[in-house]
């Protein structure tokens, strides 16, 4: 059972570092196509990513497909939820940040669900130990010191990615309810295209238009090889592998000690700006970045004593 939460617990920590290193591919890819074109083509990539995965995975007999119609039943519930949720976090993310929210910023913000998953877990009945929330309160305090440089104002972009945290709280706990009794990989496909799917209509009304001009400025944004480099990247390794590697990480892992692993994603944002793009990190930084890995490290110490005694 140990092995089990460590390995899961790696898994969260992989897909918190595919996602920090996309929080640039999202910005860049946003402006160069549009956020409900960047979102739409980038869940189809996702969901169609999975499909040889699936593949694969069932011909090795490590997964298939559902057999009875009580389990095909929880994978379509589960698939339409999860897929809604991520539809309405990650267009509300990517406006966000398209309306102008920096990178950092939107970190901050958008891990903001660190205190989302407990509160709204009150509600179902998840509640958390003292050390969890001592936890919450600690990352809180390093994110704000890692992602934000200025005093924090809020304008209608940052609303926006505030909201979106709501949304991808709600997504973790609903993830917690589905994970045990359903394959993680064929939910994480099925969330991309109900997500790909919903996000079509208002990619053809806010930006395709119905005019030619319109729709030929449409296409001539993809011509741009910036642009395909971070769909490709968001599509496969940010939306298929890391949703997918979340799906699987949650399970037997409390949903707010989840999301304190998966607020990890801002450091890896910070320290791949460090290493890649030559950015400084500043001593306040630093700070919130061991502030952060206090608090995981406090969180899981404490957890394993308990489960040792």
């Amino acid at each position: 059972m140990m092995k089990k939460k460590t390995q899961n617990t790696f898994l969260l920590i992989l897909t918190a570092f595919i996602w920090g290193i996309a929080f640039v591919a999202q910005s860049e890819g946003g402006d160069a196509i549009g956020p409900f074109s960047f979102n739409c083509i980038r869940s189809f990539l996702g969901s169609v990513a999975l499909l040889p995965v699936i593949r694969f995975l069932d011909h090795k007999k490590i997964s298939s497909a559902p057999t009875n119609p009580i389990e095909k039943r929880k994978l379509l519930i589960g698939g339409i939820t999860c897929g809604t949720i991520i539809f309405l976090a990650t267009n509300l993310q990517q406006f966000g940040i398209s309306l102008g929210t920096s990178a950092g910023k939107a970190g901050f913000l958008t891990a903001c669900y660190i205190i989302f998953v407990p509160l709204i877990g009150i509600l179902f009945g998840r509640k958390c130990g003292l050390h969890i929330w001592i936890g919450v309160i600690l990352s809180v305090i390093g994110l704000y010191l890692l992602c934000i440089d200025k005093n924090l104002s809020f304008e209608l972009s940052d609303i926006l990615i505030l909201l979106c945290a709501v949304c991808f709280a709600i997504h973790i706990l609903v993830i917690d309810h589905f994970a045990p009794y359903v394959d993680g990989v064929r939910l994480s496909c099925m969330q991309f295209l109900i997500c790909g799917i919903l996000t079509v209509l208002p990619m053809i009304f806010c930006e395709i238009g119905f005019s030619f001009e319109s729709a030929k400025q449409w296409y001539t944004s993809f011509l741009s090889h910036e642009a395909w480099i971070s769909l490709l990247y968001a599509g496969i390794l940010s939306s298929g592998v890391a949703y997918t590697l979340q799906i699987i990480g949650q399970k037997e892992v409390h949903p707010t000690v989840a999301s304190l692993l998966l607020s990890l994603e801002s450091v890896f944002a910070v320290i791949a700006g460090w290493l890649i793009l030559g950015q400084r990190m500043t001593h306040k930084q630093l700070v919130g970045c061991a502030l952060i890995f206090i608090a995981i490290t406090l969180t899981h110490f404490t957890k394993a004593k308990k489960e040792v005694s």
